[in-house]
């Protein structure tokens, strides 16, 4: 698919994972809404994109607040003329580690909220607006996450990710949107932490690939970044 002039709002986009895609979309000549929690954190990104020719504008919203998610919603609308081409959802938090597996209630509340219920709110208000057109994308980043139960929060909030992407299957039938899931692989980020075996800039080029693929590629696939290394 060719991006070149075309919206894509890339969440979680101020550093680790989604600071690259949000580069990496601009370099490929997308028009890249940089959401963060922090205006001045996106902004930083922005002043980045721009400076090396491309074109960005920065966003803030916290997605544990479905006011400020209702909120993000209406602001990328506005700035795209509802034609939002490409959905990156990247954002997310990992609850702390718990040492006896036993996982408190709000851990589970917390990375259910911004793991799983934010990225499909925006799925659900852009998708509409997105089958109008002649082609979109939608990401959902996702986790090989295993046999962690001191972890047993964010894993099952990114598994509640991956069924939404596979039951929403029957509605994209027939339409110009896919939606994917893609794993970076476990990366030197704040989230994956120092011990982690690859630099976050690996990520790229694979988590392009789900972005970039034609229509008959379908939709409902795992895309692996660490897959497409030099």
């Amino acid at each position: 698919m060719q991006i070149q002039g075309k919206w894509a709002l890339v969440t979680g986009a101020s550093r680790g994972v989604g600071l690259r895609i949000a580069k990496a979309l601009a370099s490929q000549g997308a028009k890249v809404i940089v959401h963060s929690r922090s205006l001045d954190a996106s902004q930083q990104v922005v002043e980045q994109i721009t400076a090396a020719q491309g074109h960005a504008v920065a966003v803030a919203a916290e997605l544990s607040d479905n006011a400020a998610i209702a909120q993000l919603i209406e602001q990328v609308n506005l700035i795209t003329d509802n034609s939002l081409v490409v959905l990156y959802n990247n954002a997310a938090i990992m609850t702390p580690w718990r040492e006896d597996s036993i996982v408190p209630a709000n851990d589970y509340a917390l990375s259910f909220q911004v793991n799983c219920i934010a990225p499909a709110a925006l799925c659900d208000a852009f998708l509409p607006q997105m089958k109008k057109l002649k082609q979109a994308r939608i990401v959902n980043v996702t986790s090989g996450i295993a046999d962690q139960p001191q972890l047993m929060a964010y894993s099952c909030s990114k598994a509640a990710l991956d069924r939404y992407v596979r039951d929403m299957l029957p509605s994209l039938a027939n339409t110009s949107v896919l939606m994917n899931l893609m794993d970076p692989g476990w990366l030197q980020t704040d989230l994956g932490g120092e011990h982690a075996p690859d630099h976050p800039d690996s990520v790229i080029p694979g988590a392009l690939v789900p972005v970039l693929l034609s229509d008959e590629a379908g939709s409902g696939q795992l895309y692996c970044a660490q897959d497409y290394r030099a």
